[in-house]
């Protein structure tokens, strides 16, 4: 019994100084977007909204962050407006080579794709029917999409559903970023949570962000 005591005591402090390490950035786009790169598309804020608003693009994106951003939770609230996808960037290393995980409102379903060096529509599925299990993915709703990022391990969610596990090693660290094809789309409250992310946003040990990242941290 005094062993399993110790045992719990000790996964508790892993946990807290996990929590504790860990550093929080959002984006309300409340004001603009200087210290993104925008690869293509075109994009504005609007009454702390962030729309791509050009509906012939592929692979519209724009990124923000840094390139040595490793084990993350990253997560946002994503409308498509027109068209029929958009979604969520992680581990990305330049405007080529990212993974994005993106809602599918022709089919109702999500898919995680990898994008390669040399065109913007250089890529290939790594999943592309993962389904919206639990979630109607419907034009002009928000939608909450959320990537837990360990390692060569992906845990993906709608509307905190877990949706599907994948993996893959190609990016190992990357910065994030917002994404649509050939669809107008809004998105807001951009958020990450890591260890190696500077924080600019207090979050409190019993926040959602900062529990997340202590579970993901645990598995």
């Amino acid at each position: 019994m005094k062993h399993c005591r110790r045992a719990f005591a000790v996964l508790i402090a892993t946990a807290a100084a996990a929590t504790a390490a860990a550093g929080t950035q959002l984006w309300d786009f409340s004001g603009g977007i200087e210290d993104w790169q925008v690869a293509n598309g075109t994009w504005e804020t609007n009454n702390g909204v962030l729309q791509q608003t050009d509906e012939t693009m592929v692979a519209a994106h724009a990124i923000v962050g840094e390139t040595n951003w490793d084990d993350y939770v990253v997560h946002a609230k994503i409308r498509i407006d027109e068209g029929n996808w958009a979604g969520l960037i992680f581990r990305a290393q330049d405007e080529f080579q990212y993974y994005v995980y993106y809602l599918n409102a022709q089919n109702n379903k999500s898919e995680l794709w990898k994008h390669n060096p040399g065109a913007f529509n250089a890529r290939n599925a790594i999943n592309s029917n993962i389904g919206a299990d639990g979630v109607q993915v419907t034009r002009g709703d928000w939608i909450h999409v959320r990537a837990e990022v360990v390692g060569s391990d992906f845990a993906l969610y709608i509307n905190d559903k877990l949706q599907a596990e994948q993996s893959d090693p190609s990016y190992a660290a990357g910065a994030i970023g917002l994404w649509s094809w050939t669809s107008k789309a809004s998105f807001d409250d951009l958020t990450i949570t890591g260890d190696n992310v500077e924080d600019t946003l207090s979050v409190q040990p019993n926040g959602k962000l900062a529990s997340q990242w202590a579970a993901l941290k645990r598995r």
